[in-house]
């Protein structure tokens, strides 16, 4: 009886093991992968802010979006925000947005860093790394240059210094 339960439960096994290896395999083969690209629409989404308020990417169309991914963490992020600061009051004038946008941190962490360093643009929590898989990003910082049209105009990926932050901000006015 025991050898029989035994022979069974190996067996259960062995299938949901070959169930997953086979599901796997699919997903990794046969379904498409949209990575966000230069050229493309830049995929719209929905998080909240600090203050609890929602910003939806293609509210901000018609002017010119510097989607920014950063963590609390990540010394790059540290270095560039600051810089962004700085620039932001000058750019959002021109019609260009900062958005911010933390990846899944516990928002307490969030707002101590943004009280730390002065934050003053949107800063937005993708709680599920939702945005964060759709936009297929990788190492922090990365930031997608977005026109007043909503198509990505350019992706960069690495810190930037105050100089490349506004020559980027200032390719992207409307």
């Amino acid at each position: 009886m025991k050898k029989q339960q035994r022979l069974v439960m190996r067996t259960t096994i062995l299938l949901v093991l070959l169930a997953a290896i086979v599901y796997t395999i699919y997903t990794n083969f046969f379904t498409e992968k949209t990575a966000v690209a230069v050229g493309s629409t830049a995929p719209d989404f929905v998080l909240a802010d600090l203050e609890g308020n929602e910003h939806r990417l293609s509210d901000y169309r018609g002017k010119g979006v510097f989607l920014n991914f950063w963590g609390t963490w990540c010394k790059p992020c540290e270095r560039e925000m600051p810089y962004m600061n700085e620039l932001y009051p000058i750019y959002k004038k021109q019609g260009v947005e900062i958005l911010a946008v933390n990846v899944g941190e516990p928002e307490l962490n969030v707002k101590k860093f943004a009280e730390r360093f002065g934050l003053e643009f949107p800063i937005v929590i993708d709680r599920q790394d939702q945005v964060l898989n759709a936009y297929n990003v990788g190492p922090l910082p990365t930031t997608f240059l977005i026109d007043k049209n909503g198509e990505v105009k350019q992706i960069i990926t690495g810190t930037m210094t105050k100089d490349d932050i506004q020559r980027h901000l200032e390719s992207i006015k409307p």
